[in-house]
């Protein structure tokens, strides 16, 4: 069975009045949907991540979404300051969060310069490039974590928690 309502909506650019019909399927039993989500609290985090992002609006919301959740984050716009961020750091690094295809260094390549100097610091590479270019940057045929873009903050705590969490493994 079908519950109806009557929707309107008053739009600015139109200066009008919009109406339309929604019917949504009517339910019986009440629905637990509390039960289906991790509670917001288990993607939270103390560690420091280093994010490396040329894309100033995508850095922006990463950085406000790990931020939200206890995250330490420094902040890179391109290969050649992250490496002088993560020198110049005192504290550990935990993560290192890259975009893949970036000016002058591949997010993969930058994970290899920085391995040396912070043999710890967990990898989770970052791309919204099609696989062919993930696959040529040798992302895929490599142990390096990898997230889609765009992604939702919930997709976003749940891998870096997945990474930061997963036993270590050699680059």
């Amino acid at each position: 069975m079908i519950a109806r309502r009557f929707v309107s909506a008053y739009t600015r650019q139109a200066q009008k009045w919009r109406e339309g019909k929604v019917y949504f399927p009517r339910v019986e039993d009440a629905v637990d949907l509390v039960g289906q989500r991790a509670m917001p609290g288990s993607m939270r985090g103390n560690e420091t991540i280093l994010l490396v992002e040329d894309e100033a609006q995508v850095r922006a919301v990463a950085s406000n979404i790990l931020r939200k959740h206890d995250y330490q984050v420094l902040e890179a716009a391109t290969p050649a300051e992250a490496i002088r961020l993560c020198e110049a750091h005192q504290g550990g690094i935990q993560l290192l969060l890259t975009d893949v295809v970036m000016p002058g260094m591949s997010g993969p390549d930058l994970a290899k310069r920085l391995a040396g100097a912070r043999p710890e610091m967990r990898v989770l590479c970052m791309s919204g490039y099609t696989d062919d270019s993930v696959v040529r940057h040798g992302v895929l045929a490599s142990q390096i974590a990898f997230i889609q873009k765009p992604f939702t903050a919930d997709t976003l705590t749940t891998r870096v928690r997945e990474v930061l969490d997963a036993r270590p493994s050699p680059m």
